[in-house]
């Protein structure tokens, strides 16, 4: 069995801005049809990038100390072998202190998924999987250009459970050309009946430097329209919640609190997260910045002794606030008005009184003990409410 070593700090007690860890793998075998997440379709790379990748993480040091989540996201995390994800593991590791009960996540494809692979991956300290499913409908998953089949889906998830995992995401895709609400139904059915953990429901949407976007113009089809989106968005709702899913942010379920992704919740509540690897974004206190987004450029800066490092800000208070508002909206929990009160000097009910009424007569909004919360049907519209 693999050994990851370094330092491993018990923390007594946890808070919800500690730092999350995102490490980007830019490769695969194949472009998905419908992805704009930057990638190669090559492994020729993997070894110099790693070596590289190392070397940024270390640079970090003195800015992130610890960290209690960690991503590994792509690209396609899973086409790297144990003995690579170790090499990575193992300088997180002798870098930063990582909390015992650490939540740390690869991503997988349902393709690259066997028994003895997934063992591995628990025995360095993986302990949440993500597989990106997207559909059980061979025909679908041929037209969104995915590299694996309906069957390998459910393969992926009988190996991952006997490996051990217990903490288990499956990420699918509605909207599609062609699709039904039936077939959709069908697909959220047969999802739950794997009882995972955490299910991501995410619409389609198309970026002009995808073949799917091409194709598309090219046929002349068009994406769902506000009322079929909106019949796509409260199936998906009602589904997941009568099977006892927690809807905790516009596109995710989780079968329990805990069980929701704790390194996304650190985007939605503005807390510190460090990003590596190209296109990998970052933030703290009030700085964000990302890298280039190019593996090329990537191992030329780290080969240079410099980060890659593309662009940065610093954003203003106001900036902050209104991240904040479009950001907590867009979360089941929504806004704690005390500690925004506290952190912006703003009282929220007070300045935005009767644009709040408005949207609490439309129940689109809710109070519960000094919360605004988006209802379902502000979920379905969250990102108009942060224009409040």
């Amino acid at each position: 069995m693999l050994k990851v070593e370094g330092r491993l700090k018990i923390f007594r007690m946890r808070d919800n801005k500690q730092a999350g860890l995102y490490i980007h793998v830019p490769f695969c075998l194949s472009k998905c049809a419908y992805c704009s997440f930057y990638s190669i379709k090559s492994v020729n790379f993997i070894p110099e990038y790693l070596l590289a990748l190392q070397e940024e993480i270390k640079f970090y040091s003195k800015d992130f100390h610890s960290f209690d989540s960690i991503y590994i996201g792509g690209g396609t995390p899973s086409l790297l072998n144990i003995e690579q994800l170790a090499s990575i593991f193992s300088v997180i590791h002798k870098t930063y202190e990582i909390y015992a009960d650490a939540e740390i996540t690869l991503e997988a494809n349902p393709g690259d998924i066997f028994l003895e692979y997934l063992k591995m991956l628990r025995s360095i300290g993986i302990n949440r999987l993500n597989i990106g499913i997207q559909s059980f409908d061979d025909k679908l998953l041929k037209f969104l250009g995915r590299r694996h089949s309906a069957g390998e889906a459910v393969f992926a998830i009988d190996k991952a459970r006997q490996a051990g995992f217990n903490n288990l995401g499956v990420d699918l895709i509605y909207g599609v050309h062609g699709q039904s609400i039936r077939s959709w139904k069908n697909t959220l059915q047969k999802a739950v009946s794997f009882i995972p953990e955490h299910i991501s429901c995410y619409q389609l949407s198309l970026d002009e430097r995808t073949s799917l976007y091409k194709k598309y113009s090219w046929e002349g089809w068009q994406l769902p329209d506000e009322d079929k989106g909106l019949k796509f968005f409260l199936t998906t709702a009602e589904e997941l919640e009568n099977a006892g899913y927690i809807h905790y942010e516009v596109s995710n379920f989780a079968r329990s609190e805990n069980l929701q992704s704790r390194h996304n919740m650190k985007y939605w509540r503005h807390v510190p997260y460090l990003g590596v690897g190209p296109a990998a974004h970052s933030f703290l206190g009030n700085k964000r910045w990302w890298n280039k987004p190019t593996v090329k450029n990537y191992l030329q800066d780290i080969a240079g002794k410099k980060m890659p490092v593309e662009t940065s800000e610093e954003l203003t208070g106001e900036q902050l606030q209104l991240e904040a508002l479009f950001l907590g909206l867009r979360t089941r929990e929504g806004i704690d008005l005390r500690l925004y009160k506290q952190k912006y000097g703003t009282d929220l009910l007070a300045e935005k009184k009767t644009i709040i009424e408005k949207l609490l007569e439309n129940k689109l909004v809710k109070l519960e003990s000094g919360f605004l919360m988006p209802t379902r049907a502000g979920l379905v519209v969250a990102d108009s409410l942060a224009l409040i």
